[in-house]
């Protein structure tokens, strides 16, 4: 038995107890980390130096790549480097810091997604009042909304999370510390006030998942009456890669969160827990890169221009 006073230091699920797939989890994370961090790199970069990209679009797709930078690397590093030093340790501060910092970036990539589905309406369906409604001012305080939700989301859940007392152990179901696997070493009735909270968050975010769905049904009806197949393909190039986004990320998260007790079980937990951790943050910028022509073609021209001059150096 333990209480909080006591515990210095957490210990993570780990993938597995065999040395070599370790080494193998470790490589495999090396891989997609490195993937995500030039991935999500090249679209900050081209976004910054392309002055055709200016757009409010592309400014939320750059807070976007932010965000899955952050996230990725709250994460990743640390279970890379268990793997490597076959460990399963993660100090209290660590741990807070994981928990503060995951909240924070997928509180603020969620209301960043509910920005970007309300630019794709605002461009498709009231196309005249876009400059009005999407001017540089607004988006700056919508994209600054966006951070300053998840901040205050992850303060308010990590103060309270870490003021619950403990006695459990310090033993995590999870590759990295979260808040339903605090909770589970909570052993007071206080625990049910964080899951009120946990609540209400999550009822904020359905309101948010509602406010996607029926922006993207006004969206492909406001396509659909479109008499250009060209610009029907347009339209939908750039309205794609945010519904794929935003599919991936709910969908993975929502089966983690509500799926029923039965099926549940450390190993499903722990690729479920993958899927919405690690995976987003890495494929986001293919699926972007991928259907945006324009994206495309400005990476292309960059990657070009910094081979030219690395060559004339």
């Amino acid at each position: 038995m333990s209480n909080s006073s006591s515990i210095t230091q957490f210990l993570l699920l780990p993938f597995t107890d065999t040395r070599e797939l370790q080494l193998l989890h470790f490589w495999l994370f090396l891989g997609i980390y490195l993937a995500a961090l030039l991935g999500n790199g090249l679209i900050i970069t081209t976004i910054a130096c392309d002055q055709h990209l200016h757009t409010p679009m592309y400014f939320f797709l750059l807070n976007l790549s932010l965000l899955d930078l952050g996230s990725i690397s709250t994460t990743v590093p640390k279970s890379m480097a268990n793997s490597l030093w076959h460990s399963r340790a993660i100090s209290y501060r660590g741990c807070a810091a994981q928990i503060f910092f995951f909240m924070f970036y997928a509180t603020a990539e969620h209301s960043l997604l509910t920005i970007m589905s309300y630019d794709r309406y605002v461009a498709i369906c009231k196309p005249l009042h876009y400059g009005t409604l999407l001017g540089s001012r607004a988006c700056v305080c919508m994209a600054a909304a966006a951070w300053v939700t998840g901040f205050l989301n992850a303060l308010l859940h990590t103060a309270n999370t870490f003021s619950l007392p403990l006695c459990k152990g310090n033993a995590m179901d999870q590759f990295f510390c979260g808040i339903p696997q605090m909770l589970k070493l909570s052993c007071s009735d206080t625990y049910l006030r964080e899951l009120g909270l946990l609540e209400f968050s999550g009822s904020l975010t359905f309101m948010c998942f509602i406010f996607i769905v029926l922006s993207y049904v006004q969206i492909f009806r406001a396509v659909l009456r479109v008499p250009s197949e060209q610009r029907r393909h347009k339209v939908f190039s750039t309205c794609l890669p945010h519904l794929a986004v935003v599919s991936l990320f709910v969908s993975t998260a929502m089966f983690a969160y509500l799926k029923p007790p039965s099926i549940s079980s450390p190993s499903l937990d722990l690729v479920v827990s993958v899927l919405y951790s690690v995976v987003p943050p890495a494929v986001n910028p293919l699926i972007y890169s991928m259907r945006n022509q324009e994206l495309k073609e400005s990476i292309g021209k960059l990657i070009t221009v910094r081979f030219s001059k690395a060559l004339m150096n």
